[in-house]
């Protein structure tokens, strides 16, 4: 949706809700039953209370103080994520160039755990929201797993059209799923208002004190009411600081707060209600609307998340850590609402193989929590340094902010670690399986630059020995794209040797991202003369800016450079990879580089250049 153009908080705060809080608000259908049904907390009175009290007292931990209230002050030009965390953490200890290099390979890596989340997230979301069937009639289980597959293929096959136009219901949709939770928790606890008293943390005290080991074992499931909590700061650039912590304290806390305590109190009137206490809250009559807007619900849920690996995937490239996709934008007016169908399509795949894997949402919730953890246990220590290198805050105090955070989310990962060979190991593999090839692509891009600049022929002094007894000059403009600065581009010597002639005026065009997530027109370009009018251009871009070569080239016409459509012309050096013996990356690796090299999308589409202008000359790199 278009989260840039509402201009009132009420609109923001709506709009947070439906996007921000889509999957947290869903953890409501699936968290209170896995923690009873592991079967490693006895039924008791005490027993209730206790677990109320400590998933109200980690939410109010983990969400409320941890991420609305710290992470949101760690923005990055106004952008959030684990991508804009790791920016800045980079960037504050860059004069410590190995702690910079390990916070880069520590970060990377939590951005590849998120892709293991986005494939255990959707399907247990939506598993969970069909699954309400079997409360109405036991005899429709076996339809479960098809239509889960049915909603979810067409909420995957409906990506390509954007979400522009189904985006605004969004919020209200998500709204009406807050209020529907909160009405149905406030059913059950008018009569047992006593349930309330859990709200007190001598309870979760009590039971941890008292069942140290349940404890440590439950924390695995308690896990799955914060589900979604990432998105928090995540999504901090769409609607800014206010409407999402508006969002939180005034709608979604509440709403959440009041479900849970409303399950409690089911589970104390009626124990058998533990098979599955959410859709058990609900009259017989309102089963069928509630399982409609639940499974609206988690397909919002997870359009969200979606939406984040497609944002994720473009900031990846951008900062040369994967290779160019075929990226296409579906709105005019939002620059962020983007589709890119390898990742759709590949994310579709992992998520039926989930669902059909694990069968059922309490099969998946054993599967989920590893990578979540992870992720937020990096986040903290990321945290750690921003506050401590980039805002100088004094170390006791960094230790004292970040610290207690630190053991919270280690007990978390610690916990849930025990569901490894149940299914935690699903997202490691998959977010194991990202990080080897984001960092096979990013010590392969490496290679290149270093077996080009070892045969690289010095741009300044190669112009000066060309201009003694200069080539036929040609009408019109070359534009040489060349990967490092300096350096004649093999596109250029292929030109001269084949066709012996030189344009009137040549740009020699580098484009660099930068670890930042935006950079302005005003500091967009970079020229330097090299006489003869020709000119080293270089482009800079943050990791949310839209590569577009040609309008950044735009202000080079005052200085006398006519960049003309009919009379510009746009050269590239594609180069084919050749792996070889020696010194480099193991050869498997080598050979995946290559393939992903070749796989690659086109460069004059990611930079946007107009396609009857671009002339490609093949080259051959051995690393």
């Amino acid at each position: 949706m278009n989260s840039r153009a509402p201009s009132s908080l009420a609109a923001l705060t709506l709009g947070a809700i439906g996007v921000v809080y889509g999957d947290i608000g869903t953890s409501v259908l699936y968290a209170v039953k896995e923690v009873f049904g592991s079967g490693h907390v006895p039924f008791t009175h005490d027993n209730v209370y206790g677990v109320l009290s400590i998933l109200f007292w980690t939410l109010t931990t983990i969400v409320s103080l941890k991420y609305v209230l710290l992470v949101l002050r760690a923005d990055n030009a106004g952008e959030g994520g684990l991508i804009a965390m790791l920016a800045l953490a980079a960037n504050a200890v860059h004069d410590k160039p190995a702690l910079r290099r390990t916070l880069m390979a520590i970060g990377i890596f939590g951005t590849s755990l998120f892709y293991g989340d986005g494939v255990i997230t959707p399907a247990i979301s939506v598993l969970s929201a069909v699954e309400g069937l079997t409360v109405i009639s036991p005899a429709l289980h076996h339809y479960v797993v098809p239509l889960t597959l049915i909603v979810l293929f067409v909420l995957f096959a409906v990506q390509k059209r954007g979400t522009g136009g189904i985006g605004r219901y969004f919020g209200p949709i998500t709204l009406l799923w807050f209020g529907a939770i909160a009405v149905l928790g406030v059913s059950h606890i008018v009569d047992h208002p006593e349930i309330l008293g859990a709200l007190s943390p001598h309870h979760a005290l009590r039971f941890m004190v008292l069942q140290p080991g349940t404890t440590f074992i439950i924390l695995g499931a308690v896990v799955l009411c914060v589900t979604g909590a990432e998105a928090l700061y995540a999504d901090l650039g769409h609607f800014g600081k206010k409407p999402i912590r508006l969002a939180w304290f005034s709608v979604v806390m509440p709403s959440l707060t009041l479900n849970y305590f409303g399950q409690g109190a089911l589970l104390l009137a009626d124990p058998s209600a533990v098979s599955n206490p959410f859709f058990r809250m609900a009259p017989a009559w309102a089963l069928l609307p509630l399982v409609g807007l639940a499974t609206l619900a988690t397909v919002i849920a997870s359009q969200a998340l979606i939406s984040g690996a497609f944002s994720v995937t473009k900031q990846a490239i951008q900062l040369g850590y994967l290779p160019r996709l075929n990226l296409r934008h579906t709105s005019v007016r939002d620059t962020g609402q983007i589709y890119i169908p390898f990742v759709n399509w590949a994310l579709f795949t992992a998520i039926v193989l989930a669902v059909v894997m694990f069968k059922s949402s309490s099969n998946l919730a054993s599967a989920y929590g590893i990578a979540v953890t992870l992720d937020m246990l990096i986040t903290t220590v990321l945290t750690f340094f921003v506050i401590r290198y980039g805002w100088k805050y004094p170390l006791w105090l960094c230790v004292a902010a970040t610290g207690v955070f630190f053991m919270i989310d280690l007990a978390f990962f610690s916990s849930n670690m025990l569901k490894l060979f149940q299914g935690g190991w699903f997202p490691l593999l998959i977010g194991g399986a990202v990080f080897t090839l984001m960092m096979t692509w990013k010590q392969g891009r490496e290679l290149v630059s270093k077996a080009q600049h070892a045969e690289a022929l010095e741009l300044g002094g190669f112009l000066d020995a060309v201009f003694v007894d200069p080539p036929l000059r040609v009408p019109g403009v070359a534009v040489f794209l060349t990967a490092e600065p300096g350096i004649v581009p093999n596109a250029l010597l292929h030109n001269l040797k084949h066709n012996k002639v030189l344009h009137e005026q040549n740009l020699f065009v580098t484009v660099r991202p930068h670890p930042v997530p935006w950079i302005g027109l005003s500091e967009r370009l970079e020229v330097q003369p090299l006489g003869h009018d020709c000119w080293a251009v270089t482009i800079h871009y943050g990791f949310k800016n839209d590569p577009d070569v040609p309008a950044a080239l735009e202000p080079l016409r005052l200085r006398g450079c006519e960049l003309e459509p009919m009379t510009t012309s746009y050269f590239l050096s594609r180069d084919v990879v050749t792996p070889t013996l020696g010194s480099g990356m193991a050869p498997w690796r080598e050979k995946l580089f290559a393939s992903m090299h070749h796989n690659a999308a086109g460069a004059a589409a990611f930079l946007n250049l107009p396609t009857n202008a671009v002339i490609e000359l093949g080259s051959k790199v051995e690393i």
